[in-house]
């Protein structure tokens, strides 16, 4: 059973800096595609990045280019989400998500793409 964790949310001001992790435990975490979406409050589940099973990133989000970053730590079976420079419409739920298809490169932005969901973690960003 794939089980996605997610930690590292919480109150941030405007400007300042957060990140995520996701750890992912029930399967060899190298051999899938990640990706983080997140749901602003009253609005839908959107994309934010995804990374390959290999290190490739997409940023399909025109609002995250140059603030956030994706990586992952396959030692350590854990996706990370780095948000820097934050605003205030990047307030919302964060949640990880993994794809079912071993070493599937074309992974798409939606979420049915994606097999496995963590339980979210909520950032505010706020004075």
């Amino acid at each position: 059973q794939v089980q996605l964790v997610e930690s590292g949310g919480g109150l941030v001001q405007p400007g300042g800096s957060l990140r995520l992790s996701c750890a992912s435990s029930g399967r060899t975490f190298s051999n899938y595609a990640m990706a983080w979406f997140r749901q602003p409050p009253g609005k839908e589940r959107e994309f934010v990045a995804r990374i390959n099973w290999s290190g490739g990133t997409i940023y399909d989000n025109d609002s995250v280019k140059g603030r956030f970053t994706i990586s992952r730590d396959n030692a350590k079976n854990t996706m990370y989400l780095q948000m820097n420079s934050l605003k205030t419409e990047d307030t919302g739920v964060y949640y990880c998500a993994a794809d079912s298809r071993w070493r599937r490169t074309e992974v798409g932005a939606a979420p049915s793409e994606y097999a496995y969901w963590g339980q979210g973690t909520e950032v505010t960003v706020s004075l």
